[in-house]
């Protein structure tokens, strides 16, 4: 599947969350990179994440390195955020959440749990196997369905809040095969840390 930088994302982002990513959508579309998530956690007072990811899914430290260095000055001049904040950029990861089609389509078969906007037929979330993916929806099969039910719920992508990926034993294979295809030269994992505030700037790098 072609890697589309503007493909659109089916994910809740709201109030803030959503201004930030019209501002970093952009810039890592500049860079050759496709935002997968922004979200805006109370972690060390305020830490604001962003998930972004290559054609092939991963995002190295190179990576994190390069966008945090072009995203900071633009946060800087926006200033979307009245009060200090850490900026974490990182790559999906294996368990990843899954807001594009073809994060679906390339996963058929995994277990996903997802989330909608709203309820349908009294039902929020959702936890199955990727079934298959259409223009306008992913079925997901459920293991659980009561007998004599269909266990297969097709769900708009419009409808949809959020969805990640279960870490499984067959995830975790097809990860090592990716790994394999799509080697990457550093073994850390693949986060970055700034301090919003220039004087107090640090970048953490943690290791498996």
């Amino acid at each position: 599947m072609s890697f589309d930088l503007t493909e659109q994302r089916y994910i809740k982002e709201t109030g803030l969350e959503a201004r930030v990513s019209r501002i970093v959508e952009p810039v890592a579309n500049g860079l050759g990179f496709s935002l997968v998530r922004v979200k805006i956690t109370q972690e060390n007072g305020m830490t604001l994440q962003i998930m972004a990811e290559d054609e092939n899914g991963r995002f190295t430290i190179v990576n994190c390195e390069a966008l945090s260095k072009d995203l900071s000055p633009v946060l800087d001049v926006e200033d979307p955020i009245d009060r200090e904040y850490h900026l974490e950029v990182s790559s999906p990861g294996i368990d990843r959440p899954l807001v594009r089609k073809r994060d679906f389509a390339a996963h058929l078969g995994h277990e996903a749990k997802i989330e909608l906007a709203d309820m349908i037929n009294g039902r929020k979330r959702f936890r199955g196997f990727i079934k298959s993916v259409d223009d306008e929806a992913v079925t997901i099969t459920l293991p659980d369905a009561p007998a004599g039910t269909d266990p297969d719920h097709r769900l708009l992508f419009s409808t949809l809040a959020e969805a990640k990926l279960v870490m499984t034993d067959a995830l975790m294979e097809k990860a090592r095969i990716d790994q394999e295809a799509h080697p990457i030269d550093d073994d850390e994992t693949e986060t970055v840390e700034l301090a919003s505030d220039d004087d107090d700037e640090s970048i953490s790098k943690e290791t498996h």
